[in-house]
Order: C-alpha cells, then sequence, then structure tokens
C-alpha cells in the first residue's frame, strides 16, 4: 500500500477498517476534559466497557449466593476457568485442554520450570535472548542457583550484533547448535519487551529439539499481539500476562500453555496444590495427588474469580473482533503506517531525530514500534503526554508506541506522528 501523509488519508483507513467498531468497546483515560491518544497497551491494554459489568455480575453472585456460588449461579466458581480455557485457546494456537488461566506470570513461569527445567549432567544450561525482561531474568537466575548452579555458567544469553539492536534468527539457532550437549531449556520471549522484535519461535523450537532440550517461551508481549500455533509449532511451555494486549486490568491473570505430548509423562515435577488435583476426586480429601488432566493439573490454588471476569470481558470481545487475524492484518498496516510517518518527521526535520529499532519487516513484528529519540527524547515523550498522546519511555533513550488493533485508529497514528515534529521543531527554536 502507497501511504500517504495527510489526516485525510487516514480517516481514509479507518472508513474502511472493518474492526474500527471495537474502539467503542472500550474506555480511554482523559486529560483536561479531552481522551488521550493512548499508545501504551504494550504495557498496559485500556479497561474493556464490559469490565465493570462482568465484576457486578461476580459481586452480585457472592452477595446472594456466598459459598453457594462456587456450584450455583449462571456461571459457578468451580467451573469458570472452563468458560475461558475456550477463549484463550485461539489466542494462541493451542486446544482448550492445553491452555489454563491461574496465578500470575512469574509465578508460572517458575511453575513451569519446575517440571521444564531438568539440568542432568553436561545439560544443565539454559539458553535466553540478552536484554529479556529483568522478570525473566530474575526467574531464571534464581532457578539454576536453586539447582546449585552459577548463572554465570548455566545461563547463555544471545545479544545482536555489534551495532545491532535486534537478534538474528541465524545467531540464535546457531548459538542453540554449538551448546547442544549442555543445553537443558530454550527460553526465550516471544515479542522482545524493548524493540519489538518477534522472534521465529518455530524455528528457535525446532532447533532447541534437534540439539536435545525443551523449549519454552514467555510469551507477555506475544499472546493477543501476533499469531502463534504454540500446539502446531511443538512448543513444550508457555505462559503469559493478560493484562497487555488482553486488556484484563492491572496485576490480570496469567495463563500456562502445556503440549499435550507431556500430558502422559508421569517424570515431570511439579508444585502441587487441592486445585490441581483430579476434579471429580477433588472432595474426597485423599492423599497422594493426582493431576487433573492437561493444563489444568498445573493448578496450585483456587480460581481467582474477579481476575478471571475481568479476563472474560476482554477474551470476549476477542471473539467478537474474530480473534488474531483480523486484528493482526490491522496491526501490520497501522505500524508500517506509523513508520512511514515516523521516516516522514525525520524527512522534514532534515535528519534521522527518531531512530525506528523495531524490525521494519512487518513480519518480526507485533504491533509495537520502538523508537530511539537521538536529541531531546524524554522533552519529546513529556511533552506528548501533555498534549493527550500517552505511549511509554525507556531509559535512555526509547520511546515505545503501540498502535493496539483492537481499538487504536490510523488517524491516532497521524496525529501522534503530527505531534512528534511540532514538539521537535518547537524543541529546536
Amino acid at each position: 500500500m502507497k501511504f500517504e501523509n495527510t489526516l485525510a488519508f487516514a480517516q481514509s483507513l479507518d472508513q474502511a477498517d472493518p474492526l474500527s467498531d471495537r474502539r467503542n468497546d472500550f474506555l480511554f483515560p482523559q486529560q483536561n476534559g479531552k481522551p488521550f491518544i493512548y499508545l501504551c497497551g504494550n504495557s498496559l491494554g485500556l479497561q474493556p466497557k464490559a469490565a465493570r459489568e462482568v465484576l457486578e455480575q461476580q459481586l452480585s453472585n457472592w452477595e446472594n449466593l456466598a459459598v453457594e456460588g462456587w456450584f450455583e449461579g449462571s456461571s459457578p466458581w468451580m467451573f469458570y476457568h472452563k468458560e475461558l480455557k475456550k477463549l484463550m485457546a485461539p489466542i494462541v494456537g493451542a486446544s482448550p485442554l492445553e491452555v489454563c488461566p491461574m496465578n500470575t506470570l512469574t509465578v508460572n513461569l517458575h511453575l513451569l520450570m519446575v517440571s521444564f527445567y531438568k539440568p542432568a549432567g553436561r545439560r544443565f544450561k539454559i539458553i535466553m535472548e540478552a536484554g529479556a525482561f529483568p522478570s525473566d531474568q530474575y526467574a531464571i537466575e534464581s532457578q539454576v542457583r536453586f539447582h546449585g548452579f552459577d548463572p554465570k555458567e548455566a545461563i547463555i544469553e544471545v545479544s545482536p550484533k555489534a551495532g545491532e539492536y535486534t537478534l538474528r534468527t541465524e545467531d540464535i539457532l546457531a548459538e542453540i547448535a554449538a551448546n547442544g550437549e549442555e543445553i537443558a531449556l530454550v527460553l526465550f520471549g516471544g515479542v522482545n519487551y524493548f524493540t519489538g522484535q518477534w522472534f521465529d519461535m518455530e524455528a528457535i523450537t525446532k532447533a532447541g529439539h534437534a540439539a536435545g532440550a525443551i523449549v519454552g517461551f514467555d510469551l507477555a508481549h506475544a499472546a493477543g499481539n501476533v499469531p502463534l500455533q504454540l500446539h502446531d509449532w511443538n512448543i513444550d511451555f508457555a505462559c503469559w500476562c493478560s493484562y497487555k494486549y488482553q486488556n484484563s486490568g492491572p496485576g490480570g491473570i496469567s495463563g500456562i500453555f502445556v503440549h499435550d505430548k507431556h500430558f502422559g509423562d508421569t517424570t515431570l515435577n511439579r508444585f502441587a496444590g487441592w486445585w490441581g488435583y483430579q476434579e471429580q476426586q477433588r472432595f474426597k480429601m485423599e492423599k497422594g495427588f493426582i493431576p487433573e488432566a492437561g493444563a489444568d493439573g498445573w493448578q496450585i490454588s483456587c480460581t481467582q474469580v474477579m481476575p478471571m471476569a475481568l479476563y472474560h470481558a476482554s477474551l470476549l470481545n476477542f471473539e467478537k473482533a474474530g480473534f488474531i487475524e483480523p486484528l493482526r492484518t490491522k496491526s501490520k498496516t497501522l505500524t508500517s503506517y506509523l513508520i512511514y510517518l515516523i521516516n516522514e518527521v525525520n524527512t522534514a526535520l532534515g535528519e534521522e531525530q527518531f531512530k525506528v529499532i523495531t524490525p521494519a519487516d512487518e513480519k518480526d513484528r507485533g504491533a509495537q514500534v520502538s523508537i530511539i529519540a537521538k536529541q531531546d527524547g524524554k522533552a519529546v515523550f513529556q511533552q506528548l503526554v501533555a498534549h493527550n498522546v500517552l505511549g511509554d519511555w525507556r531509559e535512555p533513550n526509547v520511546i515505545r508506541l503501540s498502535p493496539v488493533p483492537m481499538y487504536n485508529s490510523f488517524e491516532d497514528v497521524f496525529l501522534c506522528a503530527e505531534l512528534m515534529l511540532k514538539i521537535s521543531k518547537e524543541l529546536r527554536r
């Protein structure tokens, strides 16, 4: 598509957008009586309008049913997670049996590593991306220490080449192959939080398995953002938060995926709890843990009803949108248009003031565009916020902007770039 740097062109794209009405399903924060142009869904998604209604419904159930709410009412809490599983599965390319909503992201990462990080002999190392989100770094460091290893010896980080910002797939695969006999686990992010790079998860999984390792992913920035096929890609396990692109609210419930090929493996360790016990036998209160079938067998504590209700409200919006593929089609155009507009800003300024470090190839990115501001970056960001454009800032000089296809428009993207040009010119006076 040939883009144009005009408001009329942006509005024409919005008029042709089959998802434009989905924007009306969300609440936008306001400042000085005007709604923000919200480009921060990579950090926290907007509140679905249905969130208050579903929460009120569960509060009403608690009020009117009390403990009987576990088995009575329109959506008994005992089985509530099953309603979510049906909607979660198509978002990550899995069967409902392979996914489960529970806990929070880093808790689930630890629980899954209990099962799938099994160091033995020479095979004790974990390979991961350099510059992964700190939670992943800390979780992996603590896991290898728990097993008695030094993180400096047990963790292999794959870094971009000198002068580059993103990883080359061939370098990731080469690092896996070079250390194959020592790798117990390959554990990557699906989309890097800083650059917005979407890794070739299928290729990484094949390479990891060829080396004899287990392969897992943290999908915090991928689930609800890019099309995933966790089952078909033969990924062993994954987990994600739901409060970014899946709009479940701050601290929203996490989700896990476990490939069904592992369901019959009785050698897997796991930290067990009553809620992961066989559902039909759970209330016999017997000794000896027998896991429920599928991913549900990794549950520990009982259903988190209120967080699940908020997640449910957002998942229903995904169902209305047709799940990921229609959103992905719009997302590629949105990010391509934003990158085009950033380049137009640079042209108008006569130099590359804003350097896009997110991959130029749309197949290698999701909804996020990360930009190095070479001059006055913090001031530009602060002025964007002051003028009702909200992205986010990452030290030392990166502005992350995420036009989310569920609720952002092409006009949003145009107005953001127009404002960046105006602010930059004013700062240079």
